[in-house]
């Protein structure tokens, strides 16, 4: 499995907001969409806000790669699905770390409909 460059992985990280654009199935870009991304040990995590109804999430989940932007850095990725529980509340403490300060947004993205598009982002070689 690939791992982000400490540089890059503490840039985007560091970023308030993240823009996401997942590959369709002829493989173009979709738009980017402005999300929030979180860190949890050395990977990077994003959730859609609209839970599984989100048109950028089911793009992403379906084509599983797509590309970045944040913090001056840009990355081609891959989008993998987590569903562990155990994870899933270590990403809610850095939502609730790093957007705190949003307190009527956060809540939200650390309900049970967002965590079920915890999505880890991997960079492509």
């Amino acid at each position: 499995m690939n791992t982000w460059n400490t540089e890059t992985l503490e840039r985007i990280a560091a970023a308030e907001e993240l823009e996401i654009a997942p590959r369709r199935g002829d493989g173009s870009l979709r738009e980017p969409t402005t999300i929030w991304v979180v860190r949890e040990g050395d990977e990077l995590y994003v959730r859609s806000w609209r839970g599984t109804r989100g048109t950028w999430w089911n793009t992403a989940r379906t084509s599983n790669a797509g590309h970045i932007t944040a913090g001056g850095e840009e990355a081609d990725v891959t989008f993998t699905v987590e569903s562990d529980p155990a994870l899933n509340d270590r990403v809610d403490a850095a939502y609730r770390a790093k957007y705190g300060h949003y307190s009527g947004y956060v809540k939200p993205m650390i309900g049970e409909q967002a965590r079920a598009t915890t999505l880890r982002l991997t960079p492509q070689p």
